[in-house]
């Protein structure tokens, strides 16, 4: 195995009363990357309470809630991010772009150089996966539509920080699986976090 790697876990599904398939595909990812002794935090958005962002000046001169702090350091502190999170409505629950534009300040994102109020990616070298689950076939969604709301993530908030390489799995038609289907995607989940990928 290569060097173990310090992952960050983003549970980024907003519903916390029931477990859901990215609970399952979580958990499985993290139990891969534990047993391979990669050391692996988790954040789960559902469970923090935080307010919105309402303006532009609340997110470049605001301070950061205390309820994120802990958040933001374990990305801070994490080699590789992995996201999970259902597609509503085309794009990421609320939640958690309601939590990603608050962890993702000026200051900690990225910083100012010169003129330019972005010249620095504070998050470079660090790497991601984001994981989808959808109820449309995975082909339709990257082909039809585009992936775009997953494109956008992965380019306007994660790419704008500095994050490289940036994979994605998605896992369409989850209405569909079955058992046979949910064990198998947890055992992909299990061998991408044995290689912190």
């Amino acid at each position: 195995m290569d060097d173990p790697h310090r992952i960050v876990i983003i549970q980024g599904h907003p519903d916390a009363t029931a477990p859901h398939l990215c609970h399952a595909l979580a958990q499985a990812y993290a139990a891969g990357a534990t047993a391979a002794g990669h050391a692996v935090r988790v954040i789960d958005i559902a469970t923090i309470d935080f307010p919105w962002l309402r303006s532009q000046h609340e997110w470049e001169l605001g301070v950061l809630p205390t309820a994120l702090k802990p958040a933001q350091a374990d990305i801070g502190w994490a080699q590789h991010i992995v996201l999970f999170f259902p597609l509503w409505l085309g794009d990421m629950p609320a939640l958690l772009k309601g939590f990603l534009e608050q962890v993702a300040r000026p200051g900690f994102a990225f910083t100012a150089e010169g003129s330019n109020p972005f010249g620095r990616k504070n998050l470079a070298g660090r790497s991601a996966r984001v994981v989808v689950t959808l109820g449309m076939p995975a082909l339709v969604y990257r082909w039809y539509f585009r992936a775009h709301s997953v494109k956008s993530l992965e380019r306007n908030i994660l790419g704008f920080a500095g994050i490289a390489p940036i994979h994605e799995t998605l896992v369409g038609s989850v209405d569909e699986l079955g058992d046979d289907g949910v064990a198998r995607w947890k055992r992909r989940m299990h061998a991408l976090g044995a290689k912190a990928g």
